[in-house]
Order: C-alpha cells, then structure tokens, then sequence
C-alpha cells in the first residue's frame, strides 16, 4: 500500500504485526505506533482510542493465517532490534573480571541463568573475562553430581568461561585470613548456643564471648580446627558492631563446624566458612573487578566491604541486580524440592520445572533464555513477568526454522467423494527451504473433534492447504463433498488422512495458582499426526499447524511436548 494512510489502516496494519509477534494485539502497544504515523491523531484521542479499539477487537478475531495474509498489503519497516549494553563503574576493556557462582545443592534453574548470563555478558561487553567458581563451602549439602549437571547445562546455554574455580580449594588461604582477622583483635570464637547468640544479636547486644583475649581466641581456634569442638559448640565471629541498624553486621559467624564428608575435599577439613567470608576474600584472591548478584545480598554488600578492609585487601565493585520472579512459577529449591518428593512432577527435567533441564527438555532454546534474562539488565526494580515473556522469544527463534505438520486432536473421521486420490506434497514451511512431506490421499481423513462439533450440514470448509469441502452428512462419520482446489473458504481446518501416527502431546502450564499448586498443570492432548512424523527424531523442534511449536519427547511412543502454543 502506497500514499498516506489514515489512523484506521495504521491501526490496522501494527495491530497485525502485534498480533503476530505476541499472539493478540494490545491498545498499548499499537496507540504510540499510531500516534507516530499520523501525529494529528492526537487532537481528538478520545475518538482515536475509539478506532483502534474496534480495530484490534477486529483483528484479534481472525486466525493466524488470515493475519499473515493480511500482512501482505503492507510494507513494516525491519527494525534491528538494538544490542542490549551493561555498563560498569570504572570497566576497563580488557581488565573486566567477572565471575559466576553457583552452589553445587541442585540443577540450576532460571534465576541462575540471569545470574550467569549477566556477569558473562557483561566481560564480553568490555573484553574480559568471566571465571566459574562452585561456591562449595557447605559440605553438608553439596554433591558432585551437581557439579556436573551444572557445568553441562551452563555449556548448553553455550559459555565457556575463563577459568574453572572452586573456592573448597582455597580452605588454607581462608584460615590463614581467619587466623589475621583474630590477631588483629577483628575476629573471635564465640562458644554461646545459637539460640543465645540469636536473642543477643535481636537485642542488639554483645556476649561475653567478645571480651575474650587475643590469646584465648587464638587457642580456641586451633581447637576448632583440631577437631575439639562438636558441630554447634563453637563459631567465629567477626568483632563489628552489635547493635548496628543493619542486623547483618551484628556480630555475624564467619566459620562454623561441619563434620560431613566434603564431595571434593573429604574429611580434610571440618572448619568451614560461611558465603559472606568465602565469597568477599575469593572475589578478591581470584582478581574479580565487578562482583555481580541479585539484590537479596544488598544489606550483605558492607559486610563484603568490611571484611575486605579488615585485611587490607583489593576491593572489587559489588553490583546488585533484581532477583528473576516468574508468575506462577516458583524459583526457590525449598518450593521445588517438596513437588518431587510428593510426585507431582516427574522430576527435575519435568517440562513444568524452570530448571535448565526443564526448559532444555520442554523446546526453550538457549539463545531465548539468554534474550529474556538479558532484557532486565542490572536493573534494581522488581517485577515478575509471567513465562509468556520467555516463550515470546522462543517463538521468534524458532518460527523459521520449525518444519509444519498437522495433527488433530481427539480426531474425528471425515469422508470426502469426489478427491482426487494419490500421493501429494506439502512444503514444510511457507517461507524458508525446508523441503516438503509426502502425504497419500485416499478419499478418507480425520479432523479435529473441536473442528467438527462447529460444522453443520451444508456448511462449506476447506481442508488446509488442500481443497473445499461441503459438508453433505454429519454422524459418527462426517460425510463430504469435494468442491474443487481454486478459491479460500472462510473456515479452514487442518486434517490427516487416514496413513497417520498415534500421537500425544504433553501441554504444560504454570505450576502454581497463588499458593496452591495447579493440580491442572500438565495436560495431554491425545490424537493423529502425519505418518512423516515417523522420521522425527528425539528433540525434533516443529509446528503442528494451527496448534503450536512442540519438541519431540519419545519415539517410539510420539510423545511431544508443547513449547508454544
């Protein structure tokens, strides 16, 4: 379309394109696109809104692929979608250190993924380097098995990271530094029940643990480290203030005893410190410039500080970013956790889980986690978009390269005289070169039951990308006849014939409804697809026309996964 259009048809032409992208058009997203094009719109907005309203109710009623062919009467501009930029304080190219560290307790789930991808974004951004450390200082709850889960999804998302570290591994330097924050009088042993140091530091108060001599703390430490103490009796504590405003620097523990076997070191050692001294003094050995973690950390950041000043070390640049909130999708190992122990999922790669297992196994691919988590950047600002906003991406991604199919659901015979019969082929995608798929017509199909429960006698369809049909007899059997391959009818329904493969599909959804755990949340769609199915192998992206993308689950029993609708 040529010339100057008015605010109807610019309304018109970005309702298509939103409803494209994201599904259904939205006023908001197409008003300001309006507004832009036809700038006198704004005299009378109550009118404006007025049209694009009735164009959106309008638009939002037609099938994808009246929207597509709509489409085709414009011209939209490509815009290239801008490179999304961390900026750090003081980043120097080439001198950036980042770093990414996960605790070997369980599979790594979306929230890491922000937090992985955001330091590794941001030392590539400045030329520089992101280091791995397993931050494996609790013996009590970490496995090697995690180790590996963790580093195999964290190759899926495709990093590959400067160097492997792991901060066990530093246990000598740890007590050597213990051991400088106590003869400095900065740190001492505290023998008092963790019910008592409780009470004190609500309070605000000291114990009588903090009097004790340099000398004393000093014997009590190596009485600790010499396996004298049982678990509980004995912490050390870092000497701050008791009764600051900031409850976090009351006196916090910095080591404690754990007598389990430690996955990577063993028995070796039974003195173990805590994140906040771990994770300060390793930043600052591993020659970290910016330290990036989600904001449940911020009161933590002066207890980073000091810990560093205490014993004069390089201090890097902490930076605190929003923690990853998916609606209706918890994120915390404490809720998770409880869903397999009760079997409500089948486990940590269950397509309903937000592990990377979850995701990888439901079809998200990894370039959409990275352009979903990337799009909040280090902002502070809480929010909590729904798992729509991922699955945008992910439709994006793979809408060009997903071969088509069909498949019926709760399929519904369809007999149709006057068919040409014999083989036929349908390309496996209306834009790109994917090849085509043979299908053999024989005069019988099967529909969709939702598809035929709408039909009525005489009623005209077309059977997608085939023929017209009207339908002549409604029963059991619907009966048909054919009416030629020239023209569109209004309705159009996809079909198989009657060489086809048993199928289901796993549709899965949000896991929780408020509180309570969506008992609905995993349904299985069960039916017909083309016979070509058959060559499919295990984690096969596809589109089942008018359906969704889905990834292949099993073979042998053909068995999808919904990954868009």
């Amino acid at each position: 379309m040529g010339g100057k259009l008015g605010v109807e048809e610019v309304a018109y032409k970005h309702a298509l394109k939103n409803a494209s992208d994201y599904g259904k058009a939205q006023v908001g997203a197409v008003v300001g696109k309006v507004i832009a094009e036809v700038p006198e719109a704004k005299a009378d907005m109550k009118a404006t809104m007025k049209v694009i309203s009735q164009v959106i109710a309008k638009v939002n009623k037609l099938k994808k692929e009246q929207i597509e062919k709509e489409m085709e009467k414009f011209t939209f501009e490509e815009k290239k979608e801008e490179e999304r930029r961390i900026t750090l304080e003081d980043g120097e190219k080439g001198k950036v250190v980042t770093r990414f560290l996960p605790e070997p307790n369980g599979f790594a789930h979306l929230g890491h993924a922000k937090a992985a991808f955001l330091s590794y974004e941001a030392a590539r951004e400045y030329e520089g380097k992101c280091l791995l450390r397993f931050d494996d200082t609790n013996p009590d709850k970490e496995r090697g098995e995690f180790v590996a889960a963790i580093k195999e999804d964290l190759e899926w998302l495709g990093m590959k990271f400067g160097k492997e570290l792991y901060s066990s591994d530093k246990m000598p330097e740890f007590y050597k530094l213990a051991r400088q924050l106590i003869m400095q009088g900065d740190a001492y042993v505290c023998s008092c029940e963790k019910e008592r140091i409780n009470e004190l530091r609500k309070l605000g108060k000291s114990c009588g643990c903090r009097s004790n001599s340099i000398e004393s703390n000093m014997d009590a430490w190596d009485r600790m480290l010499a396996g004298k103490y049982e678990k509980g009796d004995a912490v050390l504590r870092l000497a701050a203030e008791p009764d600051s405003a900031n409850t976090v620097m009351r006196d916090p523990t910095l080591f404690r005893i754990s007598t389990a076997e430690h996955y990577r070191q063993g028995k070796k050692y039974s003195v173990w410190p805590t994140y906040d001294f771990e994770v300060s003094i390793a930043d600052s050995l591993d020659g970290v410039t910016h330290a990036l973690r989600s904001k449940e950390y911020e009161l933590r950041d002066e207890l980073y500080y000091r810990i560093i000043e205490k014993l004069g070390m390089r201090k890097p640049l902490v930076y605190d970013f929003s923690r990853l909130t998916i609606k209706g999708i918890p994120l915390s190992k404490r809720l998770l956790k409880p869903l397999l122990d009760e079997k409500k999922v089948s486990g940590w790669d269950d397509p309903r889980m937000p592990t990377l297992r979850g995701l990888k196994r439901r079809g998200i691919l990894p370039e959409a986690i990275r352009n979903f988590v990337l799009s909040f950047g280090l902002s502070k600002v809480e929010s909590e978009p729904s798992i729509d906003a991922l699955l945008t991406e992910n439709r994006k991604l793979l809408d060009p390269k997903a071969p088509r199919y069909f498949f019926v659901k709760d399929p519904v015979e369809l007999v149709v005289d006057g068919v040409k019969k014999g083989e036929m082929k349908l390309k496996k995608h209306p834009a790109e070169n994917l090849g085509e798929r043979t299908l053999e017509i024989t005069g019988k199909f099967f529909i969709s039951k939702s598809d035929a429960e709408k039909l009525k006698k005489e009623d005209r369809f077309r059977l997608l990308d085939l023929c017209n049909v009207k339908l002549v007899e409604k029963g059991k059997t619907l009966k048909g006849e054919f009416l030629g391959n020239e023209g569109m009818e209004e309705k159009k329904l996809q079909w198989v014939t009657d060489k086809h493969v048993k199928a289901q599909i796993l549709v899965p959804s949000e896991l929780f409804t408020g509180e309570k755990f969506n008992n609905d949340s995993l349904r299985i769609d069960e039916g017909y697809c083309e016979q070509e199915c058959r060559n499919l192998r295990k984690g096969s992206a596809i589109q089942f026309v008018r359906y969704g993308f889905c990834i292949l689950d099993d073979e042998k029993k053909m068995t999808f996964i919904l990954t868009n609708p």
